[in-house]
């Protein structure tokens, strides 16, 4: 049944439905051909997506594991392979292997607030995990989520920030873009400053942060300088992953390697790691 016996051979899998997030990124929802389940996974897995004859590439799974029958990708126009992703329409027939990689450590985060921080397509491993909070509701504390795009007209997952999310209960979302617009009357800046304006207290929080690297590397700054403690931040290196399955030895970062040991990393144990990351 789809590709759970053995996550080196693809799932035939269906794309069931398209959605356009934004000018340049599309959602595939996809299920097994089989009429099955693709495989088991944690919030912040990945899996390898595969186009015959384009090939294949590792995206993060966006939808959440409480949400069964389907798998969520939010896939980017940058290259050949998301191009000609972007060109399939439902119906198509795409293959599916994995999970790859650590999740999000969930188990441990229970009880707690949980601060999200994320920028431009770099929501879509975090919403999986997002997504598993909320209907799981009950086992954990506050929720705030801090997001960010180039523009309003780059927001991804629109309906949920804007509508879903802000409705759950003790659930915050603060939205910024980079760029003021006509359509546009929340705030305009930067995702670390608009960090420090909101200022949320550290005090038993746990953060989980996924952006652009630059985005990333100035809000553990501002993190640091609001005295949150890196035991208590996690990220997700899944940018630096390739094969999945720890034997090409592209994503390795000292004897760490990130498909294996990661994605998900607190910034305690990126700390001991050289600091190519």
């Amino acid at each position: 049944m789809g590709c759970k016996q053995n996550p080196l051979l693809p799932g035939k899998a269906i794309v069931a439905e398209i959605r356009q997030e934004t000018p340049d990124v599309k959602t595939l929802r996809v299920v097994a051909a089989d009429g099955g389940e693709l495989f088991d996974y944690q919030p912040g897995q990945c899996a390898m997506v595969s186009l015959f004859p384009v090939g294949e590439a590792l995206f993060s799974i966006t939808s959440s594991p409480t949400r069964q029958g389907f798998l969520e990708f939010s896939i980017k126009n940058t290259g050949m392979l998301t191009r000609a992703l972007h060109e399939i329409e439902p119906g198509a027939f795409i293959g599916v292997r994995g999970p790859y990689g650590k999740g999000f450590p969930y188990d441990l985060m229970k009880g707690k607030d949980l601060l999200f921080i994320g920028g431009g397509i770099a929501l879509a491993p975090l919403r999986s995990l997002i997504n598993y909070c909320l209907d799981n509701r009950h086992e954990y504390g506050k929720i705030e989520i801090i997001y960010g795009a180039r523009s309003a007209a780059d927001l991804v997952q629109r309906v949920e920030l804007l509508e879903n999310w802000p409705k759950c209960t003790d659930t915050h979302v603060y939205l910024t873009v980079d760029a003021a617009s006509p359509d546009w009357t929340g705030n305009v800046g930067f995702v670390p400053a608009f960090l420090e304006q909101l200022n949320p207290s550290p005090a038993g929080k746990i953060t989980i942060t996924c952006g652009p690297p630059v985005m990333i590397k100035f809000v553990l700054q501002s993190l640091a300088k609001m005295n949150y403690q890196p035991e208590n931040i996690f990220t997700t290196l899944e940018m630096k992953m390739k094969c999945g399955i720890g034997k090409c030895g592209r994503c390795n970062i000292g004897d760490k390697y990130v498909c294996k040991d990661g994605p998900v990393f607190s910034l305690a144990q990126l700390q001991q790691l050289p600091p190519e990351f």
